[in-house]
């Protein structure tokens, strides 16, 4: 199967959006074509790049600011008619491919055993478009069987220094920061600028969101250059998870302003922890399309796999330190990290910046 769904994939991917947008002419023949064709166009549109034919979009593993004003320019041209069409179809975009057992295809395709001189080309070209450094790696390349395997790498030890000092909350991974504040009155967070959802619509519990109203909050973007693994902000314990079953849109620009509640609706995990002199602390891992699956490191909970949605605690709290692992995401997302302690203060990493594992976020003032 793997040999007739590479072109239409890789088609997608390398070559102009019109490609894909053919796809659905071959639906009803052969659906596995065309979602390989619309999956390789969407994960190229997704990350802003065309590797044989690069377009000066913004890549969000290049550690610098993102300037908008063009495609606001841009947009602020378009007639009120034509903004709703162009978000009509962009919400019907991200809504086809959000059904789970697409990114299980998709999934498929990545943990496929690839030969060698065919995936260490494909890890290399991966790595120069989007900037993944492969010297932080702690395997070299020809050890890495699947494309999967490179993506959730680990990297070796020392790539990340952890900030230790007293009272302070780090990044839970390598990410660009799209927000970061006080968690506001009404208890809804900013998804993009006129849209939000509700922080107790994101946890799944009134009680477990009340915790955290008067707290603080990050939205914390992965890239698909950057480590995909999660790691525990805070010095605690683990006290409980709770995995939300749900669709898995994409969380590129497109489909964050463009699906209303879209953290709400993709499928995602929450990690309670309870950290030393700062009290309740979230991490939420939200899946998203291609793959979509999360899997954590204390426990056997892997999602995107049709299982029910639960609720767990631990027989004994489980200790950890910054830095240890919590949970890895296979193709990437997003994290919502949350804080209890309104007291902190932010560190010195501006909001649209890009942030690594480790580096502090909130401290003690």
């Amino acid at each position: 199967m793997w040999p007739a769904l590479a072109p239409p994939l890789f088609g997608g991917l390398f070559f102009d959006r019109a490609t894909a947008f053919a796809g659905p002419a071959f639906f009803f023949r052969d659906p596995a074509f065309a979602f390989a064709l619309v999956a390789g166009f969407f994960a190229r549109d997704a990350f802003g790049k065309n590797p044989l034919f690069p377009r000066k979009t913004p890549n969000l593993s290049i550690a610098r600011p993102v300037d908008e004003r063009g495609p606001r320019a841009c947009r602020r041209l378009e007639s009120p008619l034509m903004q709703a069409f162009r978000r009509a179809a962009e919400r019907v975009f991200a809504t086809a491919v959000s059904p789970p057992r697409l990114s299980r295809l998709t999934g498929w395709l990545a943990d496929l055993r690839l030969p060698a001189p065919v995936l260490v080309p494909l890890i290399r070209a991966w790595s120069r478009v989007y900037g993944a450094d492969l010297s932080e790696a702690a395997e070299p390349i020809a050890a890495f069987r699947t494309f999967n395997a490179f993506f959730t790498r680990a990297l070796r030890d020392g790539a990340r220094p952890i900030d230790t000092g007293p009272g302070v909350v780090v990044s839970p991974s390598d990410s660009r920061m799209s927000d970061r504040a006080a968690v506001p009155v009404d208890g809804r967070l900013e998804q993009v600028k006129g849209e939000s959802y509700s922080l107790e619509a994101l946890l799944g519990s009134p009680e477990e969101a009340e915790l955290y109203s008067r707290g603080l909050h990050a939205t914390l973007y992965l890239g698909p250059g950057m480590y995909h693994r999660v790691h525990a902000p805070v010095d605690g314990h683990i006290v409980g998870w709770r995995y939300i079953p749900g669709r898995l849109f994409p969380v590129n620009p497109l489909a964050v302003r463009s699906v209303p509640g879209l953290f709400t609706r993709n499928e995602r995990v929450v990690v309670f922890l309870e950290a030393e002199g700062l009290g309740p602390v979230a991490v939420v891992l939200v899946g998203a399309t291609n793959v979509g699956r999360i899997t954590l490191r204390f426990t056997d909970l892997s999602t995107n796999a049709g299982a029910a949605a639960l609720r767990a605690d631990p027989p004994e709290p489980i200790p950890v330190r910054r830095g240890d692992e919590l949970g890895v995401f296979n193709l990437g997302s997003t994290v919502v990290l949350l804080v209890a302690d309104a007291a902190l203060a932010p560190a010195h990493v501006s909001p649209g910046a890009l942030v690594r594992m480790g580096e502090a976020l909130w401290r003690r003032s």
